[in-house]
């Protein structure tokens, strides 16, 4: 028998309460002061880790502090400073790019709404939700791969546009709850759901999870697979006390009162 509506959006809300429990201290892995520099990290994450980001981004926001400054750097000294994160030639034209961009079109600064940031080049939804959620507190549902492969494991979504997996996601969760689901499907992904072998008998959501045993099912030999973390709960079998790195940066309070857009069709997904 097919599931319905109700009942999907009530098994994906148990799944998003099972994941805060498992990851009670997931959170955007990008370190960031401002929403500038979240906005630059983001762009800088593609084709890499946000480890690797985070190595690059403490003495290029100390070099470059405004839009202004982007938008006027020298490229030879911008792409030495970005050579780690790979892509680098590409990468320093999209931020200068995007520096003048701010600088012309808002004054330097980084606008709070959607459409505006998916006007700015090199920036899709996902990147445009990243920054709405984490740096002002805005509901947005980021669909990176982990939440696209996890999501669709899960029963949550038929799709594989990433921005149809965004409209199905957010037809499920209250808006307050988008950006905290999407840390914590990351999370999961990163940690438990791997793309090869998922650790299926380790999963907090299995009871809800149509895919649960496409993985290793035995409890103690999933609990070996699970990648330990800062924000992991403990995971019975695994031994504890192996964490990774700490929280860099936290998701501003969201206000019930602020202006929620809904995913749609006419933007990039980057």
């Amino acid at each position: 028998m097919s599931e319905t509506p109700l009942a999907r959006t009530r098994r994906a809300r148990r799944i998003d309460r099972a994941l805060g429990e498992r990851y009670p201290d997931a959170h955007c892995e990008l370190d960031f002061r401002n929403p500038l520099e979240l906005l630059v990290a983001t762009v800088l994450s593609a084709q890499t880790t946000d480890v690797r980001v985070n190595l690059v981004t403490p003495a290029l926001f100390a070099r470059y502090p405004t839009a202004a400054d982007y938008a006027h750097a020298d490229p030879d000294e911008l792409e030495e400073l970005l050579r780690p994160t790979g892509f680098f030639r590409a990468k320093a034209r999209s931020v200068t790019g995007l520096g003048a961009a701010l600088v012309e079109r808002h004054g330097g600064q980084v606008p709070a709404r959607m459409a505006d940031l998916v006007a700015l080049p090199g920036v899709g939804r996902k990147t445009a939700n990243v920054v709405l959620g984490n740096a002002f507190g805005i509901p947005g549902l980021p669909v990176d791969t982990h939440v696209l492969r996890v999501s669709t494991r899960l029963g949550l979504t038929t799709e594989q546009d990433p921005v149809a997996v965004e409209r199905d996601l957010c037809a499920l969760l209250r808006p307050r709850d988008w950006t905290m689901f999407s840390h914590r499907v990351i999370a999961h992904g990163r940690r438990t759901c791997h793309a090869r072998t998922p650790a299926c008998g380790a999963c907090p959501v299995a009871q809800w999870c149509p895919s649960a045993g496409i993985g290793e099912s035995d409890p103690v030999a999933a609990a070996r697979l699970v990648k330990p973390s800062a924000h992991l709960a403990p995971v019975p079998g695994q031994t504890e006390g192996i964490v990774g790195p700490g929280a860099p940066s936290r998701l501003p309070s969201q206000s019930s009162s602020t202006s929620v857009e809904r995913p749609g069709a006419s933007s990039g997904t980057k």
